[in-house]
């Protein structure tokens, strides 16, 4: 059985930068060992459309299944880490399916 790949996308805007350096170095580390990979984690953001500003941080991380992406983010390694980001930056970050609805719509 195939199972989905899990896609975390965050903008962040950062408040107090001090947290970044302990943060990309411990976290980038706690997502490979639970199967992430960073596929952008970049400022270097073109606005093509929307009303809203660009975030000054862009990041996708793509999981191999929500259980990895959920044990990750719930773990007590990075809860620390998740606390000094909420500290020192307003985020939104959503977990997305890697699935095309459209696909099905299209098939039927």
């Amino acid at each position: 059985m195939h199972q989905t790949k899990y896609y975390a996308v965050a903008e962040i805007d950062i408040v107090d930068a001090g947290w970044i350096p302990d943060y990309v170095r411990e976290v980038t580390r706690l997502v490979e060992q639970h199967g992430g990979r960073y596929l952008a984690r970049t400022a270097d953001i073109e606005k093509v459309e929307g009303e809203r500003s660009a975030p000054g941080i862009f990041l996708i991380i793509e999981w191999p299944s929500r259980d990895a992406a959920m044990t990750f983010y719930e773990s007590d390694a990075y809860r620390p880490y998740r606390e000094s980001r909420w500290q020192g930056a307003r985020s939104e970050f959503a977990l997305v399916a890697g699935e095309d609805a459209g696909k099905a719509a299209r098939m039927g």
